[in-house]
């Protein structure tokens, strides 16, 4: 195997033996398959969209395959055996369209006419040959973009099915993943082919975020500021974790009279400021942070886990018999539910013990999303005018176990009183309880909300600069950004579309970043990785 994909890659290289996530060698070489399968029914999608075919379940598959082999999501290899074999069987099915319909389907040796072993061990074989490192003559920067690109596909993937879910497309949006799929086929393209191709991705995942906030909002109200209890009540329990709405709308549903509390964890936090989850009165509040401690939380959770899309660290022996996943979250020896029925996970929680006692704690604000914020807008931007606001730090981004990632707790910690801490995503959890009072009636802590949420982060900056007559750059705020997964790699990529310069990123640059393609970013965007709180709030505030 060879995985360099996630900020946590061994030695900062790259997984060879074992993926620091878990990921099994045979796992991974699977997706690599799964990957080069999507390749060639990409080919095929573009030459039909050529000719006026566009099929619905070749988009939804799509999403679906790629979004799979994103970090932490599916790791039970015989589920990429179905999704190789299924990828294939829709390949050829589209071929017979785009043939009826004067399309060329003659792609040669390659992707576009793989055939999938018998057994999982040949497609193993099968998949050894095809992946990152496969062709040693290719040329690293370009080897680097590319994967690049297929990262920022697998973030883009990642929000588009999300936003399917709730009933929201583009067709331009899958038409851009197979396009730029099939273009990493493509050996007369250079460095600067791949990147015009990064940054457009950037570009096509704001398309992605925007129809999912559209799904969120439109089905469940724009977010309000919600106080969430980090206590818990006596009784029966279960823990959400992840980021799908609509299965936790379902859960919610489903758990009304039964006598059991949902808690939400990790990335479902943000879930108590929409208006249409709230009003579950079992809905009651949060447990436990995120990544640092996730296998210690649900081993202590005296109730059923629920886990949705991503963001699951391998779980352990002690806990596996009451954790589930929904979706495409996938990993052998656990439960996996489908078609929205939790009866299995509501029967687990009534026979657990639940909560023995109450237990009263403090409480912190979400739901701090775009129309809340905007909402008070000309109160922000008089404090502004008036210097009781000198500057905006957005401090957010993706969790890990990696050491190192304290540096984000520091940060906030040592920001000045007169100074606004905006945040979202599964980072936010090393200080989301930190409480930095407020300037003016304004929380100084502001939770936007999930990583999904980085659209509603980019339209306030926007309506800011709009407000003072500038660019984004030119407003006082800094972005401090961790990364760890290709959803990350995807919103940087849109923020480097947008223009967004001076984005401090850390704990560490991605792997497939090379020397000179670092140096493109620095020369273009002045992409600095992170050094110590104190130099950079020094550089920043002067």
């Amino acid at each position: 195997m060879f995985c360099f994909q996630c900020e946590q890659t061994a030695k900062g290289e790259g997984c060879t033996k074992l993926g620091v996530c878990g990921k099994q060698p045979e796992t991974a070489v699977l997706q690599d398959l799964l990957i080069y399968a999507m390749k060639g029914l990409s080919q095929v999608a573009v030459e039909g969209r050529r000719k006026g075919v566009i099929d619905d379940a070749v988009n939804k598959l799509s999403s679906e395959a790629i979004f799979s082999t994103l970090t932490n999501v599916d790791f039970d290899s015989d589920r990429f055996v179905t999704l190789i074999r299924d990828v294939v069987t829709q390949r050829e099915a589209l071929k017979k369209k785009v043939r009826s319909a004067g399309g060329n389907t003659d792609f040669g040796d390659g992707p576009a006419n793989f055939s999938p072993a018998a057994s999982k061990e040949e497609m193993i074989a099968q998949g050894e040959k095809v992946g990152v490192k496969s062709d040693p003559s290719i040329d690293p920067d370009v080897l680097g973009l590319r994967e690049l690109l297929i990262y920022g596909l697998k973030g883009v993937a990642a929000y588009a099915d999300h936003a399917l879910i709730l009933g929201q497309k583009d067709d331009a949006v899958y038409a851009f993943i197979h396009e730029a799929l099939a273009a990493t086929l493509d050996k007369g393209l250079g460095v600067n082919d791949f990147v015009k191709r990064v940054l457009k991705c950037g570009e096509v995942n704001l398309r992605a975020m925007e129809l999912l906030d559209a799904g969120n909002t439109g089905t469940f109200g724009h977010p309000v500021p919600t106080a969430v209890p980090l206590g818990h009540k006596k009784g029966k329990a279960i823990l959400i974790s992840g980021h799908d709405l609509k299965d936790l709308d379902t859960l919610l549903r489903q758990t009304q009279g039964k006598g059991i509390s949902v808690y939400t964890h990790g990335e479902m936090l943000p879930c108590h400021g929409y208006p249409k989850l709230k009003k579950y009165p079992h809905f009651y509040g949060h447990y436990g942070t995120a990544w640092q401690n996730q296998a210690k939380e649900f081993d202590a959770f005296p109730g059923a886990v629920l886990m949705t899309t991503n963001c699951i660290q391998k779980p352990r022996d002690s806990y596996k018999d009451r954790i589930f996943t929904t979706g495409l979250v996938g990993w052998p020896g656990v439960t996996h539910v489908s078609n929205g029925d939790f009866s299995p996970v509501i029967q687990k929680a009534l026979e657990l013990p639940g909560f023995a006692e109450d237990s009263e704690t403090k409480s912190v604000m979400v739901g701090f999303a775009r129309n809340a914020v905007l909402g008070v807008a000309g109160k922000v931007i008089e404090a502004v005018k008036n210097k009781a606001i000198r500057h905006f730090f957005l401090v957010g981004g993706c969790d890990g176990a990696k050491p190192g990632r304290d540096y984000y707790t520091r940060f906030v910690e040592q920001v000045p009183n007169d100074c606004i801490v905006l945040t979202l995503a599964c980072g936010k959890f090393r200080f989301f309880d930190k409480d930095l009072g407020n300037i003016g009636g304004i929380p100084r802590l502001l939770d936007i909300g999930q990583c999904n949420d980085a659209y509603s982060a980019i339209q306030i900056a926007s309506a800011l600069a709009g407000a003072f007559n500038c660019g984004v750059n030119d407003l006082p705020l800094s972005m401090i950004l961790s990364w760890y997964e290709q959803k990350a790699v995807a919103i940087l990529l849109t923020l480097l579309h947008l223009g967004i310069k001076n984005i401090r990123l850390g704990p560490s640059l991605p792997a497939v970043i090379t020397p000179n393609v670092l140096k493109v970013l620095v020369e273009n965007f002045n992409i600095m990785p992170i050094s110590t709180p104190e130099q950079d709030l020094k550089a920043i505030l002067g």
